[in-house]
């Protein structure tokens, strides 16, 4: 199966994303908007000042008189043409005001109870000036942020501002992660023939930000009932494994999806490093719940390949997000392709342009330590100066 099929399958295989809840605006944070986010009022709901300074009415010199107009309170009313209010950036904007004069712009005369506009500018102050006008942003009942976009922290502002207290977001998908192999240290140096667990620490991070709720993450052995119980026991809508995803004399994965009766919808990819992954669809819970495996090879920067071939488009689907769009940078120097597979190359973005960076094996991870993001590299290599579509890594 091609690069590009994989990932469609990860995507189509979803059908509809999970169900809809209702969260707090706090809680909401990384969820998939489930419908679209529109203004509850105008905002400004009403004219408010844009600086500090008078609220004046009609060209000057203005007489001032009344208490200074703060944010929160209610506004005075200036009747008269020729007069003035101290104001505060924010406040709501006093009946019969034309303009604000900005403070550095005003020359008062207390004395005299007298106001001045001081500005460089030729003439009165221009109607509206200063002035943030009723509804500038958005009008009651405009679409804000559609649906499927992710909760940001932006959005989360803008959803408070516009009269919300909970959103409806789509269910983030739950998420354990097996990592398999007796090969594999928790912590110290390698030492007699093992070697440290790189993607432990490194996978959860990273489909967090994919939108998943990543429950756990543990260890098991090479032995087969093992990962049977744990993928049958495992409570997630995708179980994600590292390593045993191809057929050496300790890799179980294959014949614990047989046992299981799932279905193989992906079983290796033409892409370098990472061929060896797969997705299945696990049969369905009692209560008819339908779970995914992700099986992604045990090398580092193979795994990191199946995250985002296999993993992100499936996770995001899940969760309700729209894709991504395709980003393509120019080449500053030639990309280095496989003779047959598409290749995802460890580069470096610089002024619009894409750079491979070294150390970019299987196993490494030393290259990626310094990626923005993986090139998507046809067979045969992306000359210098040709576009080449940048895939930014989870996480980064």
């Amino acid at each position: 199966m091609t690069w590009e099929q994989a990932r469609q399958t990860a995507r189509d295989c979803v059908g509809q994303p999970l169900p809809v809840v209702t969260r707090s605006l706090a809680d909401a944070l990384g969820h998939a908007l489930a419908e679209p986010l529109t203004a509850l009022t105008d905002l400004p709901p009403f004219d408010t000042s844009a600086m500090d300074g008078w609220a004046v009415a009609g060209p000057g010199p203005w007489q001032v008189g009344g208490a200074a107009v703060l944010a929160g309170e209610r506004s005075a009313r200036l009747s008269d043409y020729g007069t003035a209010v101290p104001i505060a950036t924010g406040a709501r904007l006093p009946t019969g005001a034309t303009a604000v004069l900005r403070r550095e712009h005003g020359e008062f005369d207390a004395e005299g109870g007298t106001l001045h506009d001081r500005s460089t500018g030729p003439g009165p102050v221009a109607p509206g000036r200063d002035i943030r006008p009723r509804g500038q942003e958005c009008h009651a009942g405009e679409v804000l942020i559609p649906a499927a976009s992710t909760v940001t922290p932006a959005v989360q502002g803008l959803a408070a501002a516009a009269g919300y207290d909970r959103l409806a977001v789509h269910r983030r998908p739950i998420v354990e992660l097996l990592v398999l192999g007796d090969e594999l240290l928790e912590s110290g140096l390698p030492r007699h023939g093992r070697v440290r667990d790189a993607l432990g620490p490194m996978l959860p991070p990273w489909l967090r930000s994919c939108g998943a709720d990543v429950i756990g993450s543990r260890r098991v052995a090479d032995d087969l009932g093992l990962l049977r119980e744990a993928v049958h026991n495992s409570p997630a809508d995708v179980v994600v494994t590292t390593g045993s995803t191809a057929a050496g004399p300790v890799d179980f994965l294959h014949a614990t999806l047989e046992e299981a009766g799932a279905r193989l919808l992906v079983d290796s990819v033409a892409v370098r490093p990472g061929h060896p992954m797969l997705l299945a669809e696990l049969p369905p819970t009692p209560d008819g719940r339908t779970r995914r495996l992700v099986g992604l090879p045990g090398n580092p920067l193979a795994a990191v390949a199946g995250t985002v071939t296999l993993a992100a488009p499936l996770l995001r689907r899940l969760g309700g997000h729209a894709d991504a769009e395709p980003c393509r940078m120019r080449a500053a120097a030639p990309l280095p392709g496989h003779p047959r597979d598409t290749r995802l190359l460890p580069v470096q973005c610089t002024d619009h342009e894409v750079a491979s960076l070294p150390f970019d094996g299987p196993a490494m991870l030393r290259g990626l330590a310094f990626a923005d993001g993986l090139a998507v590299v046809p067979p045969g290599g992306v000359p210098a100066g040709a576009t080449a579509e940048v895939m930014r890594v989870p996480g980064m």
